[in-house]
Order: structure tokens, then sequence, then C-alpha cells
């Protein structure tokens, strides 16, 4: 919704907001564009005189500011519905759809095309380090979206993606997720079913081969062109290690060697997410070779393996990751980066499935490639971490906040550690309290 707000401001609109608990860099982005907001969902926040009500989908029937809109009959549209109708309508859309990676993938994407002197626009779920910006409005018929399949708003339950209509759609992968909104997989394999629907014949569909959820989605039907690609065989694309922790990997199209990336990206997802976004560049007329070039500057996004921060050795790295799959990974890629230097996994489990258990079983051993864990044990939580995580045995520690967490942690740490910090919230600001406690 930050991200919309800003396209809006951009294309010349004034933009004001009512939200809760905004924290950086989306506050921070906010303030410098001139949005104003306003802090907490109070009725008597609302703008009645603006044209328009933009609904975002955090807010529920029995939020005062979701009945006032009601009850005063003002107009109002899901954030999904204004952007297509106002923005992509017109647009080369570039879809990155998938329970994992869009945010990173969205962002190569967008660089790449940035880089290529194509001038896009994009909405993304962080922001681009070779942007300082989750959103923009763009100068030209392109636009990269990161496609959600989260649902649109109270009053529309469908995936955000089906408002986008894309011609370009790159599927990362699909795994049950969002267990407060899909009842199963199959349920999220039927989003994700409707959004490939809407892509047009002349379109372009890029594919996780490695996902059979995704290939018996696609079973279902489908009307337009499928590229498939891998990290692991030869499909339409594919890659080849050169460095073991993927900072430096070769590209191949169609069997034919297309260069070599070396970046500061780390982690065999990152190389998958790579290869889907230069398809997906070359769908719109960039050469693979000219997208290994741009990959090269690409600086990463914020909260995806970003370094925060380091004193006395210690190096304190921040990671959206909530997902069993996504921590597996996030795991392994600064494991293959550092080697037998200790990592210290620090997580909170924050989303709603993960407070809802849906993703207990698997926790424990997503964190298993963890020298010592740590996780936030807040008393609401209705599932057990010590029983979900027995497997981790004596590396395993929790603690109720957030203090307590980092005075865990800094018992245990020692010269030369790697602390890793995954949460999809702010946790508490436990980044910096780490750094000063580490003598920052």
């Amino acid at each position: 919704m930050g991200g919309i707000a800003a396209i809006a401001r951009e294309a010349g609109h004034t933009v004001s907001g009512v939200d809760a608990n905004v924290y950086p860099p989306m506050s921070t982005q906010l303030e410098q564009l001139g949005i104003t907001l306003s802090e907490g969902y109070r009725a008597e926040n609302i703008r009645r005189e603006a044209d328009v009500q933009v609904v975002g989908n955090a807010m529920s029937r029995g939020n005062p500011v979701t009945e006032a809109v009601l009850d005063e009959n003002l107009k109002y549209t899901s954030g999904p519905q204004w952007l297509s109708e106002n923005v992509l309508q017109h647009k080369w859309v570039l879809a990155v759809a998938g329970t994992h990676g869009k945010t990173t993938t969205s962002s190569m994407l967008a660089w790449i095309l940035e880089w290529a002197g194509m001038s896009p626009g994009f909405l993304i779920g962080g922001v681009p380090g070779n942007f300082d910006v989750s959103a923009r409005l763009g100068g030209s018929d392109f636009f990269v979206i990161e496609a959600d399949e989260y649902d649109t708003a109270f009053f529309d339950k469908r995936s955000k993606f089906v408002h986008y209509r894309p011609r370009t759609l790159v599927l990362n992968n699909l795994e049950f997720d969002h267990a407060d909104i899909f009842d199963d997989l199959a349920a999220i394999q039927r989003q994700f079913h409707h959004v490939i629907r809407t892509v047009p014949a002349n379109g372009l569909i890029i594919s996780n081969a490695n996902e059979t959820n995704l290939d018996d989605t696609l079973e279902q039907g489908a009307w337009t062109p499928i590229q498939r690609f891998s990290t692991q065989g030869e499909q339409d694309w594919s890659s080849k290690l050169i460095n073991a922790d993927g900072s430096e990997f070769a590209v191949y199209f169609q069997g034919e060697h297309q260069g070599d990336v070396g970046w500061e990206c780390i982690g065999e997802h990152n190389v998958a997410n790579a290869l889907a976004a230069i398809a997906a560049a070359r769908h719109v007329g960039v050469r693979p070779a000219d997208s290994v070039t741009a990959l090269a500057e690409f600086k990463g996004v914020k909260r995806r393996m970003e370094l925060r921060g380091e004193a006395n050795q210690i190096k304190v790295y921040d990671d959206f990751a909530h997902h069993p799959t996504a921590i597996t990974t996030t795991l392994a890629g600064l494991r293959n980066k550092v080697g037998k230097q200790r990592v210290l996994a620090v997580f909170e489990p924050r989303s709603n499935s993960l407070r809802a258990g849906a993703h207990s079983a698997g926790l424990g051993e997503s964190l298993a490639a963890a020298d010592e864990v740590f996780v936030l044990d807040p008393p609401e939580l209705n599932w057990s971490i010590s029983e979900a995580m027995s497997n981790l045995g004596d590396r395993l520690h929790t603690a109720a906040d957030v203090e307590g967490l980092v005075a865990e942690v800094a018992q245990r740490w020692r010269a030369g550690d790697h602390v890793l910090v995954m949460s999809n919230g702010g946790f508490g600001g436990i980044h910096q309290k780490l750094l000063t406690a580490a003598g920052a």
C-alpha cells in the first residue's frame, strides 16, 4: 500500500494515509515523498474530502476506519484494483509470482530493464538497493510488479495478482502458505491458475521446472507459451555454479552459454531468481548477455540477507525469511559463504501462518544448519516452540520478549560469528539492539 501511495503521488495526486506501527524503510520513504500519514485506525483520521479511499487488505470489518467508510457511503476501492485501472491498464506488465523470491526477482528484473535504458515502472514489496524506493511510475510502457497471492481486500477475496493482467508472468515456486486465508494447497493453486488464465496467447509464462506444484497448476490449462528454468538440470534456462556459494555462475539458454554472472548475492535460490529475471527481460527485448552484465551491478534488496552492521567482529544480518523453505535456503546461502564460521539464527514466528502453527512441523529442520538458534516465544503463541524444534536440542534458546532474546544471544556469541535475524516484521528493532550489545 505504501508503494501504491508513492505511485499515486508521482502521478500527481494528493495522497494521505491511515496506518498503524509503520516502520522503516517504508515510513521513511513515505515521509520523503511528502505523503502525510495519520497514526492509528480511528474514524477521525479519514480524509472525507478525498476522491477515493484506497483500502488495503489489512483493513477488516469492525475496524473503525472501515466502518466509517461504509457508514458514510464514501467511495472506495482496493489497492490492486486502483493500480490496475489507473496505472497498469495500458502497460506491458511483467509480474513475478511465487511463495518465495518475489521481491528479489522483481528487483533484479526492474534493475535489468533500468540498466538497459527502458525506465520501467515498478511496485515491489521491498526496497531494491539499486533504486532506494519500492515503487515508481516509470517513464515507459513497461511495469514490473511483485505479484502477491494474498487476498485483495475485505470485500474482494481474490488474490491481488488477478488484477494485474500480466503479459510476462514469472512463476518462481508454489507452496502452502497464508493459512489464515487458504484452507489448503489446492486453494492457492486455484488462485495461481486464475492469473495464468489472464496471460494472453502472445505473452510468456516463465516457470520453475523443479516445482511440481507449478506443473500441476499449469496442467489445469495454459494458453500461453511456457519457458522453464532450473538450477539443477537442462531446461530452456539453466545455470552452472562457478563458485559454490552462488556468487558466480554461468547462464545457458537452450544449451547455449549466454555469459557468467559475478555479483554480490549468494545462494542457489538467488541463482534461480536470476534465471527467471533474465528470461523475463529477454521477453521484452533485453539480450541475455546484457542482463548478465546488469546483474553484476545488482545491489540486492533491503532485508534480504542485508548486512546491518558489524561490531567487535560480530556481523548482524537482516532477512525477511519466514517460511521453512525460505529459511532453509537463506541459511544454506550464508553457510556456503562463511564456511565453518559460526552462524547464529535469530527468528521471530510473526506471520499469520506461523502464529497459527501451520509451518511448525518444518521449522526445526529448516533451522538445523545454524550453530545456535534463538526464537522469540511470546505468551500468545498457541503452539510449543520447544516441541516443534526438539531436533535442535540444546542449540535452541527462547525468550518471551526481544530484550530477553538479545540477552540470550549476547551470552553465547563470540568474535567471528554471523548473526542472521529472520522476520517479516520490524522485530522490535532487534538488529540495532544486537549491534549495541556487541559494542557498536
